[in-house]
């Protein structure tokens, strides 16, 4: 397997050990690649509700990152996941445009 280059740092709304917990991931060598879905997935959300996320966001972005993240990890062949899996944790969040 071709090791992924190092993503760049940047604050993270979840730690790679909360998603290696969820996704229940033990082997470290994977790491690289977790962080990588954490980061693009953390900067989709943070995008599709207009917040900046941090560990002190509320729970359901949070929840959000890390349905994202498992989503692309286990289903990598499949492309990127849709948002609507996670639309019921955004719609709250979300900014209100006229």
């Amino acid at each position: 397997m071709t090791p992924f280059p190092k993503a760049s740092p940047m604050p993270q709304a979840l730690t790679l050990a909360e998603a290696k917990a969820f996704l229940r991931v033990s082997d470290p060598s994977e790491d690289t690649l977790l962080t990588l879905l954490i980061d693009a997935a953390e900067a989709r959300v943070a995008s599709a509700a207009g917040v900046v996320l941090s560990a002190q966001s509320p729970a359901p972005l949070r929840l959000a990152v890390l349905i994202l993240a498992a989503h692309a990890y286990e289903h990598r062949e499949s492309g990127e996941p849709a948002l609507t899996l996670v639309e019921p944790w955004l719609a709250p969040y979300r900014k209100t445009r006229l």
